[in-house]
């Protein structure tokens, strides 16, 4: 059974689909998340920073569809784990579960891009809320591991809920303004 071709910008920027293509985007988004992870805010009440990573995650699941999206976090992971410095300064394992949630994103967003849904605002929105979603529940499944249960969503979810939605609605604007310019061309 053949799959159909994704629908993601990505592939209709570069749509001669190859090896080299694919691995220089999936190395791409992966050093983007790290860069991202540098802009961190540390909040002295959550063992969780404010990071640009969420952002690039959507992107990378949106742009790139769902399996080089979820080929790029699984990089990202693995430059991480082998000690580049592209991971948030967070104390601890504490944030371990949101980077599984990464992972998690980018396949349901890059999935939903496959399908063609980012290529408006609103349906660019509900595939990125669903990737959030994906992010906050592994990562607040395992904050619970640090934190006493009734604190998790003080220190995992409620803190971070402005700065996600703003991360969310900015990525959500690039996709279609990238599909909009690449018509233009």
């Amino acid at each position: 059974m053949r799959t159909a071709p994704s629908d993601t910008l990505a592939r209709h920027w570069v749509p001669e689909r190859s090896l080299l293509s694919d691995a220089g985007l999936v190395i791409a988004f992966s050093l983007f998340t790290g860069l991202m992870a540098h802009i961190a805010i540390p909040l002295p009440f959550t063992p969780v920073p404010i990071t640009g990573q969420t952002f690039a995650v959507l992107l990378c699941g949106a742009a790139l569809g769902a399996r080089l999206g979820t080929a790029s976090m699984l990089l990202y992971i693995t430059e991480g784990a082998v000690g580049l410095p592209v991971f948030a300064a967070a104390p601890g394992a504490a944030s371990y579960g949101y980077l599984a949630g990464f992972v998690a994103a980018a396949f349901i967003v890059g999935w939903l891009a496959d399908l063609g849904w980012t290529k408006d605002i609103p349906r660019t929105v509900v595939a990125m809320v669903a990737g959030e979603v994906a992010i906050y529940f592994f990562g607040l499944l395992w904050l619970a591991h640090f934190v006493p249960p009734t604190k998790v969503l003080d220190f995992g979810l409620f803190p971070f809920l402005i700065g996600d939605a703003i991360k969310l609605a900015a990525a959500a604007v690039v996709l279609p303004a990238g599909w909009r310019l690449s018509r233009n061309r």
